[in-house]
């Protein structure tokens, strides 16, 4: 998508992507590697009953899901970061997730040079539970198109 198909209200949905337990165990044995995360026998002994995969790993799902449906082939190069970042329950292994962006505001910088999406990425497993609840800011370049947002006199 290009920053100029964003505007408030719109959701955007991906998945399902289907977590593996060789899935969790890979990226957390790389990224996070705590026990609940990377051994099974011990993780279903724990307080969940079970493997569960890093936040992280969960976020970086969203990512991937994201960039799939809505941000390759953009002009989006860069994030100055999360409002927030919630993990409401775990992910564990055979999760089907579901990501739903909505875009809470899509506006021109006041220079005219960069489009900003504000928007709330949520993954739900297949039994409808939320796994993650962030706020995002992407920033897309639009200086060959900030002449065109001039012209249209719609520069903030």
């Amino acid at each position: 998508m290009k920053f100029a198909d964003f505007h408030a209200g719109q959701v955007i949905t991906a998945g399902p992507h289907r977590v593996t337990e060789e899935e969790i165990c890979a990226f957390a044995g790389n990224y996070d590697p705590q026990w609940f995360h990377t051994d099974v026998a011990s993780a279903a002994r724990g307080k969940f009953g079970g493997l569960i995969a890093s936040g992280w790993h969960t976020c970086s799902i969203a990512m991937r899901m994201i960039v799939d449906v809505a941000l390759r082939d953009s002009e989006s190069y860069a994030s100055p970061g999360l409002s927030y970042v919630r993990w409401p329950h775990p992910v564990r292994p055979g999760d089907a997730l579901i990501l739903r962006a909505t875009v809470i505001e899509a506006r021109w910088s006041s220079r005219g040079v960069l489009g900003i999406v504000r928007w709330r990425w949520q993954l739900h497993n297949a039994r409808d539970i939320e796994v993650l609840d962030l706020e995002a800011t992407s920033l897309f370049d639009l200086a060959g198109a900030a002449d065109e947002n001039s012209r249209r006199g719609s520069a903030s």
